[in-house]
C-alpha cells in the first residue's frame, strides 16, 4: 500500500513539474540584424597567371571598403603574401608548425597570421622539392587552422589562393569537400591558363554530380591583350567575366616590384573596387566545361598547331640497330 502511495506522489511532482515548464513563456524571436557568415571563396588559375597578384590587391580594396578580410596562400611557392606585403616574406603555417613541434610548443595565431592596413593574411606554405606532397601540405595546413579555430573567426570574407595547376587531392579540398561557397577561377588569353580553367570547371562540375555544393562565380581575366579567347571561353562554360585586367606595362612594373596598385582614388582603383562587388555578390553557378577539341576551337589555328598530324612511331624509329624479325619460339597446342 505504501508503495503505491509513494509511485502515486512521485508521478504528481513529476506532473507538477511539467505544468511549471510548460508555462514559461519561451524567449521571444531575434529581431536584430541577421548575422552575416563568412563568405569562403577560393581562387584557382594557372601558376603564372598573375592570380596572386590580383588577390592581394583584391583583398586590400576590400580592406579599404571595410570589410574584415583574410587572405590565405595556398600555393607553395608562397607568392600571394610577399605581394601584399611588398616582397617581405612571412612564416609559413608548416613550417612553423615544424619548428614549434621540436621546440614542443604550440602555433599561436601571432606566429602565422601577419596584417597589413587591415588585411589579414597567412601562408600555407608547402615542403621543399623532393622532400613531400605540396597536397598533403595543404591538408595539414587546414588541419591546423581547424585547430586554430577557424570555423569560428568572425571574418567577411576569407579568399583562398589556389595552384590550379596542380591535380592531386589537397589542392581540390575546397571542391571535393564543400570548404568554399564558390569558386573564382583567373585565366588570360592563352591555351594553357584557359586549360587549367577549363580543368577546375570540370572539377566543380564532378562534385555537383556527386551531390556538392560549390559553384563558379565566373572568370578574372588577367593580363587581357584584347583577342577575346578568355572572354568566348566564358560565355562557353556559362561562367560570367568578373573583371578585366589589362595587359599594361605600368602594371607589369609594379607588379614585379610588389606594389599594390588597388588603393583608394589609385589610377587602377575602378578595376578593383567594381571586382570587390562583383567577387561579393556573383553567385556560384554550375559550369559546362569544354572537351578538349573544344578549347581549341576558341584559338586560331595558326597558334594551337592543329594543322600537324600525328604520325605513329615504329620500332625500328625506336632501335639504332637494324630491328630482325625473329619467328615466335610460342608453342601452340592444337585445340588451344
Amino acid at each position: 500500500m505504501n508503495v503505491s502511495l509513494n509511485a502515486a506522489a512521485t508521478r504528481a511532482s513529476i506532473d507538477e513539474a511539467l505544468r511549471q515548464e510548460a508555462s514559461i513563456e519561451p524567449d521571444a524571436p531575434a529581431t536584430g540584424p541577421v548575422k552575416k557568415e563568412t563568405q569562403i571563396i577560393a581562387i584557382y588559375g594557372k601558376g603564372g597567371s598573375g592570380k596572386s597578384f590580383a588577390l592581394a590587391n583584391l583583398s586590400y580594396m576590400m580592406a579599404q571598403q571595410g570589410k574584415k578580410v583574410l587572405l590565405i596562400g595556398c600555393d607553395p611557392k608562397s607568392d600571394t603574401t610577399s605581394l601584399l606585403f611588398g616582397g617581405r616574406s612571412c612564416p609559413t603555417i608548416i613550417e612553423t608548425s615544424s619548428k614549434k613541434k621540436l621546440a614542443g610548443e604550440q602555433v599561436r595565431i601571432g606566429d602565422v597570421c601577419f596584417k597589413r592596413d587591415g588585411v589579414f593574411a597567412m601562408e600555407l606554405g608547402g615542403p621543399e622539392v623532393g622532400r613531400g606532397c605540396g597536397g598533403r601540405g595543404i591538408i595539414h595546413g587546414f588541419e591546423l587552422l581547424e585547430k586554430l579555430g577557424f570555423h569560428e573567426w568572425g571574418f567577411d570574407y576569407v579568399l583562398l589562393d589556389f595552384l590550379g595547376d596542380v591535380v592531386c587531392g589537397g589542392f581540390g579540398l575546397p571542391i571535393a569537400r564543400d570548404m568554399c561557397q564558390k569558386v573564382i577561377v583567373v585565366g588570360s588569353n592563352d591555351l594553357q591558363s584557359l586549360y587549367v580553367a577549363n580543368n577546375v570547371c570540370s572539377a566543380v562540375d564532378y562534385f555537383r554530380r556527386l551531390g556538392g555544393n560549390v559553384g563558379v562565380a565566373g572568370i578574372l581575366i588577367n593580363k587581357d591583350d584584347g583577342t577575346g579567347e578568355a572572354h568566348a571561353f566564358a560565355k562557353a562554360v556559362g561562367i560570367p567575366v568578373l573583371a578585366a585586367i589589362p595587359a599594361d606595362d605600368d602594371i607589369r612594373r609594379k607588379s614585379a616590384n610588389y606594389e599594390i596598385i588597388g588603393t583608394p582614388g589609385g589610377q587602377w582603383a575602378s578595376i578593383f573596387e567594381n571586382l570587390a562587388i562583383q567577387v561579393a555578390e556573383a553567385p556560384p553557378v554550375r559550369p559546362t566545361p569544354l572537351a578538349h577539341e573544344d578549347l581549341l576551337g576558341l584559338f586560331k589555328g595558326d597558334a594551337v598547331g592543329r594543322g600537324v598530324t600525328l604520325v605513329p612511331a615504329t620500332i625500328e624509329d625506336m632501335c639504332a640497330a637494324t630491328v630482325l624479325d625473329r619467328k615466335s619460339l610460342e608453342v601452340i597446342y592444337e585445340g588451344a
